[in-house]
């Protein structure tokens, strides 16, 4: 089987087939109209979501298949104390595939590990969130025409955003990438990405405190909100919510074919100003979700018919509940499931836990 729980869990080879799908599906929509008929997607959404939801929801239909699920986990039998494994394995029974989005982090991971069918991971918590990735990615080509030597600066919430974390791990696979990290103090990148995902892969990166002084560099600004639901301290948000705001005057010294790219939803973090300028890609990305998920899905679903593309889940040498994660959000912490630990990349001897990548206590 199957499943996309990490942007890595796609070879290049595969990543080039699923943008190179979607591509195809933008310029000959009639001709995959009919391509799922009678296959059955489950959305299940256990946080909320509007474009990534309705994006799989449109993406299903316009393949011609159908969708079920939920969009609000206190509709779900997980409000009576079903597991997150649990649910799984009783949706295998019902579809085709499925596409996930949970609070937990860690959940997709342990909902592949249950299901019958490929897992889609849509979001967990501020963990991972790959097929936004596939998004961006598809929005670069299209907008920059390349994935290889370009300077990338991530802005705002580099902390927390799943969506920088999942970008930053696919563009670490090609050559001459240069990523420049834009945020306060108190959200920037974690360590462990630097280390592991970064200074492994040859990354050449630099923080920042201001968008100004390395606009004139980057060939794409990937824009991100401060988000109020990954916080603890409603203070701390108050403060650092309105740290970085793009406006007209601000792309002032950006270069003409620089592209703006942005998760959404938007709070205040760009000005509407900027919507008219042609380097605003962030509602052409939206629709490019749509058609990166369409041909996503196709290959999941050819890819489980073909015994050889079976991947592991797991990484070796893991070793089982012997350890405890530091992270309260993760599935380790919430759900009776086995606690998975690997060493730790960079060699200093910790370890790291497999469904969220924090340290063990």
């Amino acid at each position: 089987m199957r499943h996309l729980i990490d942007p890595t869990d796609l070879s290049m080879q595969e990543l080039d087939e699923v943008i190179s799908l979607a591509l195809d599906i933008i310029d000959n929509r009639e001709k995959y109209a009919e391509v799922c008929r009678g296959k059955k997607l489950a959305t299940l959404f256990y946080e909320p979501s509007t474009r990534t939801r309705l994006s799989f929801t449109s993406a299903m239909m316009e393949l011609g298949g159908n969708v079920l699920g939920f969009s609000d986990a206190k509709s779900s039998s997980v409000s009576k104390g079903e597991t997150c494994a649990d649910t799984t394995k009783v949706i295998s029974c019902f579809a085709d595939i499925i596409a996930m989005r949970h609070f937990e982090e860690g959940a997709a991971l342990v909902a592949a590990l249950n299901a019958r069918v490929p897992v889609i991971n849509a979001g967990d918590g501020s963990h991972s969130h790959p097929t936004q990735t596939l998004t961006d990615l598809l929005t670069i080509k299209r907008e920059i025409g390349r994935f290889d030597h370009i300077t990338v600066g991530f802005c705002g919430d580099l902390k927390f955003g799943r969506t920088v974390h999942s970008l930053i791990k696919a563009l670490s696979r090609y050559e001459g990438v240069k990523v420049v990290l834009i945020s306060p103090e108190q959200l920037r990148l974690p360590s462990y990405m630097k280390h592991e995902v970064c200074e492994q892969n040859g990354i050449e990166y630099k923080e920042v405190a201001t968008m100004e002084e390395v606009m004139g560099e980057l060939d794409v600004l990937y824009m991100t909100r401060v988000q109020q639901e990954r916080f603890d301290d409603p203070e701390e948000y108050e403060r650092l919510k309105d740290s970085f705001i793009l406006d007209v005057d601000k792309l002032r010294g950006a270069q003409p074919h620089m592209r703006i790219l942005h998760p959404l939803p938007r709070v205040n973090e760009i000005t509407v100003e900027v919507d008219n300028d042609p380097r605003a890609a962030y509602f052409r990305q939206v629709e490019n979700g749509k058609f990166v998920r369409m041909a996503l899905m196709l290959k999941l679903l050819e890819w489980a018919k073909d015994e050889s593309k079976t991947q592991p889940l797991l990484p070796e040498g893991v070793e089982r509940n012997t350890r405890v994660c530091s992270n309260r959000r993760c599935i380790s912490n919430m759900e009776n499931v086995d606690r998975l630990f690997r060493p730790s990349l960079n060699g200093d001897g910790s370890w790291r836990c497999v469904y969220c990548e924090s340290k063990a206590k």
